[in-house]
């Protein structure tokens, strides 16, 4: 494998920052037992390779069809998995009112933008094609993610349908709008990620790698993995989590997308937590809370009010 010039700085970030993810062994007995987890799902290809994900789905569905929830994980576009989260998914998917998933996609070290958002757009419309395998409501499908994962849903509610990010990768023919999206901590602005002073050289050597090279060359690329770049009014509703003490995604990212959406007309709801990192304020048990009203808002049609005041952080 060719090494990019900002490789060991990856490696020292990944030593250094820890990745997005939880670190309890697994959802709690009594989920486990209200849910049915099917592992490595084939959803597309790419690269001469399976793309698969996980379903977490409830053993006795309160609801008919259901809508869903697609979990799309964190680690820097570098590292994480999809199987760390179905300690995240269960709690949702054993209250039998939503059936979830949890993507894999390609990651850097194997390829680099825009074959993230391509498999996670394949995942949707594989999702949508076996709605009926599944009694699933395609018009009824969240993504949700964190960090690099936060990143990569933002673009799936921004870019639905979007012919130049679509791919190849599977299940042809078929739509990548979703009914609404929950951003923790992603990074909205490539390009201001790259020359903020606020960020540090790891992490801007992570976005780096991403694009497939430094800002002087691939600004397009930056521009074009830029959630940011294609806000408008027909995007769908968000939530937008951000914590203020964050190392690796300055607070400034999440204010000022949120900003962008309302000013387009879009139905963005910013919730910033107080004194808390990059990882610990999506363990936040308010932030959770909130999660699952604006899950119940849009996919449910639950009439629910989401707080919208600072949470105070709990770091661990």
């Amino acid at each position: 494998m060719t090494r990019h010039p900002a490789f060991p700085a990856l490696i020292a970030a990944l030593l250094v920052l820890p990745l997005i993810a939880d670190t309890s062994a697994g959802p709690p007995p009594a989920d486990l037992e209200k849910v049915i987890v099917e592992r490595d799902i084939v959803y597309g290809d790419a690269g001469n390779r399976p793309l698969k994900l996980d379903v977490i789905r409830p053993r006795q569905p309160a609801e008919s069809p259901l809508p869903v929830i697609a979990y799309v994980h964190g680690g820097g576009w570098y590292g994480g998995n999809k199987e760390r989260e179905t300690v995240r998914l269960s709690p949702l998917a054993a209250g039998g009112h939503y059936f979830c998933v949890s993507i894999e996609y390609r990651l850097t070290g194997e390829a680099s933008w825009p074959a993230q958002i391509h498999d996670c757009k394949a995942a949707i419309r594989w999702l949508k094609a076996h709605a009926e395998k599944y009694d699933l409501d395609p018009n009824r499908i969240a993504a949700w993610g964190s960090s690099a994962g936060g990143h990569l849903v933002s673009l799936l509610g921004t870019t639905g349908d979007l012919a130049e990010l679509e791919g190849a990768c599977g299940s042809p023919g078929r739509s990548t709008r979703v009914a609404c999206v929950v951003d923790f901590s992603g990074p909205s602005d490539l390009t201001a990620m790259l020359t903020s002073p606020d960020v540090t050289e790891h992490i801007k050597g992570r976005v780096t790698h991403l694009i497939g090279g430094p800002l002087e060359a691939r600004r397009n690329a930056a521009v074009a993995g830029s959630p940011m770049t294609y806000v408008s009014a027909d995007d769908a509703p968000i939530l937008v989590v951000q914590a203020t003490k964050d190392p690796l995604v300055p607070l400034e990212q999440g204010e000022r997308f949120h900003q962008a959406l309302k000013k387009a007309g879009v139905d963005s709801t910013l919730i910033v937590i107080r004194g808390t990192d990059h990882g610990s304020s999506i363990r936040n048990p308010e932030v959770l809370r909130r999660t699952t009203a604006f899950f119940d808002r849009h996919l449910r049609g639950k009439k629910v009010e989401i707080p919208v005041e600072p949470i105070e952080g709990n770091n661990p």
